[in-house]
């Protein structure tokens, strides 16, 4: 019954739909039990080492596995591993914790009510009401104003959240300096990078840091000399810019790596889920890649 109850839990599956496109797509069936048990035993975040993924008490456990989550969401764990990435992070309840352009909210439904009872989320938005009018009705004030109803039409579990404009080139601060425990950004360097402001964007959350804070770093990770253009990034050059702002880098994780993302795609990294920009053609063949593979960083505002 314990072995039962262990491999029936929702993170495992998602550990082991992560091995099996690490081994090109084969059945796990093909994989014996011992091998598979060994290989999960290496893990250094498996759910068979981590008394998280089996303590139903966990607070970051019950986040990532609340129904306040939306299914569509919730389907993607398989390739964004929420438990584990947020864990590496380091991310306690009693933090407060800003996430770069949370988007749809996709980890603000799990760091929002996570953090609501002893700490703060805070979404670093877009200008929900930009100043030129063309873009009053444009993507990134539409996105903004979305968040902003998402919260309050979640006020029973994202009631201390709030939100701050950050929208480069016009607002740069994340609040106060030295006011927050944790930076978090998913996904977003390359926007930034090919508008050249990736630079000041680091420093921002640099300043906003506590000594000792964190910066949660996700990127899609491309081969030497691709382009910001393409969705992905160098792993060695985002470490060295986040160096040559202050950071220090204390460890680095393959928890979001994918194999299988060859990096070679007509529409870049969207070629692949969720966007799957080349619509019918070749579609089967990205949806059994996957989601790109991703470099996890963590950095730390060193204690001067």
């Amino acid at each position: 019954m314990f072995l039962n109850t262990i491999f029936n839990t929702p993170i495992l599956n998602t550990r082991l739909e992560s091995i099996k496109r690490s081994l090109g797509g084969k059945h796990l069936s093909s994989v014996s039990f011992v091998s598979v048990g060994l290989l999960l035993g290496s893990m250094s975040f498996s759910v068979m080492s981590s008394s998280e993924s089996s303590d139903m008490k966990d607070p970051l456990h019950n986040a990532v596995q609340s129904d306040f989550r939306t299914s569509s969401n919730i389907q993607r764990d398989v390739y964004r591993h929420p438990f584990e990435t947020l864990n590496f992070f380091g991310v306690k309840p009693t933090d407060t914790v800003i996430e770069l352009w949370p988007g749809g909210g996709w980890y603000a439904e799990i760091l929002a009510p996570y953090l609501n009872q002893k700490g703060q989320y805070v979404g670093a938005i877009f200008d929900s009401n930009p100043t030129d009018e063309a873009k009053k009705n444009g993507y990134r004030a539409t996105s903004a104003k979305k968040f902003k109803v998402w919260l309050e039409d979640s006020k029973t579990k994202t009631s201390q959240a709030e939100v701050v404009t950050f929208d480069p080139p016009t607002h740069y601060s994340l609040g106060p300096n030295n006011s927050a425990d944790v930076v978090l950004t998913f996904r977003n360097l390359h926007n930034w990078a090919v508008k050249d402001y990736l630079l000041p964007v680091f420093q921002s959350a640099f300043k906003v840091l506590k000594p000792g804070g964190t910066f949660g770093v996700v990127e899609h990770r491309g081969k030497e000399g691709m382009l910001a253009s393409s969705g992905y990034m160098e792993q060695d050059e985002v470490i060295a810019l986040a160096k040559k702002v202050g950071f220090s880098l204390v460890a680095s994780s393959e928890i979001n790596a994918n194999l299988a993302d060859t990096k070679d795609y007509p529409n870049g990294v969207w070629s692949l889920p969720p966007r799957l920009k080349g619509g019918d053609t070749d579609k089967q063949k990205y949806v059994d890649i996957g989601e790109s593979d991703r470099m996890t960083l963590k950095f730390i505002k060193p204690n001067r």
